[in-house]
């Protein structure tokens, strides 16, 4: 196959997701205990999470901005203790901070570098993470999130504005991300190439097989360096 452009996932690809949001609510959970106490108190890491599901149930139309939701569980968290929303945007701000401080998989840097300088990159996205804060955007020619085209995974117009913002035609794109259906199942079906990242090495069994598995990132780049050297 002929791959002359790179669509990455971002979250559980590039960084594992869970520790960043945990430490995202910590970070959030210690601000609020020092300003807003009482909020806190009603509001402790498990309740603002499953406030934050509750929210997500309710406005399945914001199921693609995840950015809108948490800005509405505190929104409703304040409001439940008497407070405005003039707090709000300082208690998203701890939070986002603290959500783009992820630790990178060992892979991610050396492969970034090896492919960006191979290929055109484009990142996609159903997750909010900010590339410019984590330092990675340089290595990407374009970056498309569901919150900000509206739309996300596994819906095709995701991955079709890709390809347009890339210039690239859809069967010379090859889409990698960890997730069977969001990413390998999604991208098959918008027309794309479809790669695997299988860190754990499972077994595949969600229908047709990718058109590429690796267990790691430097693998993609040894596989693209074999074919563009």
């Amino acid at each position: 196959m002929q791959i002359l452009a790179i669509s990455l996932d971002l979250d559980d690809t590039l960084w594992p997701v869970e520790p960043a949001i945990l430490q995202a609510e910590r970070c959030l959970d210690e601000w609020l205990r020092e300003h807003h106490p009482h909020v806190a108190t009603k509001w402790p890491i498990v309740a603002m999470r499953e406030l934050r599901d509750t929210i997500s149930r309710e406005r399945v139309d914001l199921a693609h901005d995840f950015t809108a939701q948490r800005l509405l569980t505190l929104e409703r968290a304040f409001a439940a203790c008497g407070v405005g929303n003039e707090h709000v945007d300082a208690a998203f701000d701890i939070y986002y901070a603290a959500r783009n401080r992820v630790d990178f998989y060992a892979d991610t840097l050396p492969a970034l570098a090896t492919l960006s300088a191979r290929l055109p990159l484009i990142s996609v996205s159903n997750g909010n993470a900010d590339l410019a804060r984590m330092g990675l955007r340089h290595y990407f020619r374009d970056c498309i999130s569901a919150r900000d085209l509206g739309v996300a995974k596994p819906a095709a117009a995701i991955f079709h504005a890709a390809c347009e913002r890339l210039g690239v035609p859809g069967e010379c794109v090859l889409h990698v991300g960890d997730d069977p259906l969001l990413d390998v199942a999604a991208a098959r079906g918008a027309g794309l190439r479809s790669a695997w990242l299988n860190r754990s090495g499972g077994a595949w069994s969600d229908g047709p097989a990718p058109d590429l598995e690796i267990r790691d990132l430097g693998e993609l780049a040894e596989w693209v360096l074999a074919r563009t050297d």
